[in-house]
């Protein structure tokens, strides 16, 4: 992670193969790539990467099966932990002088490469255990874990073949032992998801700082992840250390990014990965990570997981004792959930390897509040719901057709709690969770007033759950998608390269691919035509990711306009549309150079953000 001093942040074989042709052809992708991976990211990978003709698109995050398990947990458990870990956050300096951080110590403290080495090498985490670590997570509610395999001190926590700069090699820790596995195991035997964490900064690599060496530390990089991916087995990866920096210089691109990403997806088609492993753009990875806060709002464009500390430090120091209540952590994880994203909440073991025990206090209470009369249903398989608004006494999450309302700002005796509907629906009945007594609703303005009696449930929050009817849906529509047509060059003139039926419109071309073999990765453009058919008579937010140009038109008219080129980013545009009506579609694309990305997405009140799928495409 970022330092806090320096700013917030920041199987294969027949399996793997068919779940890759799976995914290419339920977005409009081309042939997947060769699973046969190169062993470094230079021309060759970039080559078995893509090429003309590939769509990089996986998937659609939103609702891929791949990302199902993560979309549904919601809460996981961050672990800051490695050669740092031995200073407990404190170093003397010669002169005597102490010097205060944590994970980033050797930078910001300054300590000499040799001194950093010499301490490590008294690191020994001999009470690290991995049942009492996973134990601990599941006492909490958290549905997976994190750990950081490497952190920008470049010290790995496993056993690599690619330096000695690790664990097993440099440390007083027993040598027999692999604590990622230890991880692996226990995590599996209890249900949990296990990621790791690498941060693509280094500041041990001495290949890493210059140009002409930093094609090598790639490769040692692109190494150490396939021991990670196929030693291991992780659900996830969660890269950090993308950003550009100096001491040592970053020279990490946004082309590194995307070669990575392909390479990674070709080691394991299932893995999710964090936008870190780009440069923490719309485009990168699978989902954005705001870091120590929450958005106000679902993020356009991408799927969203906040980390946030327990204290104020990642790593462990032992001075800091700032800690988060519970009520704190609960309220946190219900905005987060309510908004439709994840809450990853860090802990940092000490010298020894052993969660600090106000962390494992404060995690248990937060299990138990989740575990008590059913309150874990405002979180898990919830997510943000455009039905009502976000009221100032609480938060509200979705789940089927259920509202899970969770007052923070409990009312006086007769006091009501006003909810805003954003679009028509009935409440059939309202309830407290945890309690017997009675919720009056009445339709009041633009919404319901909520009457509870009785007092609050305890002081983290209390959870009103309100089974809704909402807005009647159209019946669901057998579309097959958009007329695509592509040109070799970028002003749509004569005659198109290739014209198909693209089922979405999720393409990833990155810096190598292009609509089809014949057209080349640079100067193109696509037209998508047909009709779009919603299933609710609503406003919509189109959202648009695109780079270079972008231009939608609904009924003949234009809703967004980015036909001035620019960087990866986000357009939206609010357009009313209606229940069974198909409207006139056009979306047109345009690449000059570099990257080329487009999709369209929609949301709504009765709609969360997806990629709009085939059965509400056309082809004209």
């Amino acid at each position: 992670m970022r330092s806090r001093t320096t700013g917030p942040a920041r199987l294969l074989g027949t399996l793997g193969a068919a779940t890759a042709l799976l995914g290419a052809l339920l977005t409009g992708a081309g042939t997947p790539a060769t699973a046969a991976a190169a062993p470094g990211p230079g021309p060759a990978a970039r080559h078995q990467a893509g090429g003309p003709g590939t769509n990089h698109a996986v998937d659609d995050p939103f609702v891929s099966e791949r990302t199902s398990w993560w979309r549904h947990d919601r809460f996981g458990m961050f672990i800051h932990f490695g050669a740092y870990s031995n200073l407990e956050g404190e170093y003397t300096r010669p002169d005597g002088t102490v010097c205060r951080n944590a994970e980033w110590i050797k930078r910001q403290c300054a300590v000499p490469t040799d001194v950093y080495e010499r301490q490590a090498a008294t690191f020994d985490p001999a009470a690290f255990d991995a049942r009492a670590v996973v134990r601990t997570a599941k006492e909490a509610g958290q549905r997976y874990l994190v750990i950081t395999a490497k952190h920008h001190d470049g010290y790995a926590m496993w056993p690599t073949r690619q330096n000695r700069w690790n664990l097993r090699d440099h440390s007083a820790f027993d040598p027999h032992r692999d604590i990622l596995a230890e991880l692996k195991e226990a995590a599996d035997a209890a249900g949990v998801k296990l990621g790791f964490y690498y941060s693509i900064w280094d500041w041990h690599d001495p290949d890493f700082p210059s140009p002409a060496t930093f094609p090598r530390y790639k490769k040692r990089m692109y190494a150490q992840l396939k021991e990670l991916v196929d030693g291991y087995d992780p659900a996830l990866l969660w890269f950090d250390g993308e950003w550009d920096a100096d001491r040592p210089v970053n020279r990490w691109s946004p082309r590194d990014g995307a070669d990575l990403q392909a390479y990674l997806h070709r080691l394991d088609p299932g893995l999710i990965v964090n936008n870190r492993v780009g440069k923490k753009r719309v485009v990168d990875g699978d989902y954005g990570t705001p870091e120590q806060e929450i958005p106000a709002e679902p993020v356009a464009g991408r799927l969203w997981e906040s980390c946030m500390t327990l204290n104020d430090h990642w790593g462990h120091a032992r001075y800091d004792t700032h800690w988060k209540s519970t009520a704190t952590v609960v309220r946190n994880l219900l905005a987060v959930a309510g908004r439709g994203g994840n809450y990853l909440l860090n802990v940092g073991p000490d010298r020894h390897g052993r969660i600090p025990q106000p962390s494992v206090d404060r995690l248990r209470a937060t299990g138990r509040w989740l575990a008590a009369h059913g309150q874990g249903d405002a979180v898990y398989g919830a997510g943000h719901t455009g039905l009502v608004g976000e009221p100032s006494w609480g938060t509200v999450s979705r789940k089927g057709d259920a509202l899970y309302a969770s007052v923070t700002a409990w009312p006086a005796a007769g006091t009501s709690l006003h909810l805003t509907a954003k679009a028509p629906l009935r409440i059939m009945s309202a309830r407290v969770l945890g309690s017997s007594r009675k919720v009056t609703v009445t339709p009041a303005g633009d919404g319901f007033d909520l009457t509870p009696s009785g007092p609050p449930t305890g002081p983290e929050a209390t959870v009103i759950r309100l089974a809704v009817r909402p807005p009647a849906a159209a019946p669901a529509g057998h579309g097959t998608g958009l007329t695509a047509q592509s040109w070799a060059n970028d002003r749509f003139s004569g005659p198109p390269a290739v014209t198909t039926i693209a089922p979405v419109v999720n393409v990833a071309y990155r810096f190598d691919g292009s609509p089809a073999a014949s057209i080349p990765a640079d100067h193109f453009g696509t037209r998508w035509t047909g009709t779009i058919r919603p299933l609710h008579s609503q406003t919509y937010t189109l959202t648009t990711v695109s780079d270079d140009t972008v231009r939608v038109w609904v009924d003949g008219r234009l809703v967004i306009d980015g036909s001035r080129p620019h960087g990866p980013r986000t357009d939206r545009a609010a357009v009313a549309l209606t229940a069974g009506h198909r409207h006139a579609l056009r979306v047109e694309h345009t690449e000059r150079t570099g990257e080329a990305y487009m999709k369209l997405l929609w949301s709504g009140p009765g709609q969360e953000q997806q990629i709009v799928p085939r059965g509400a495409l056309y082809p004209s």
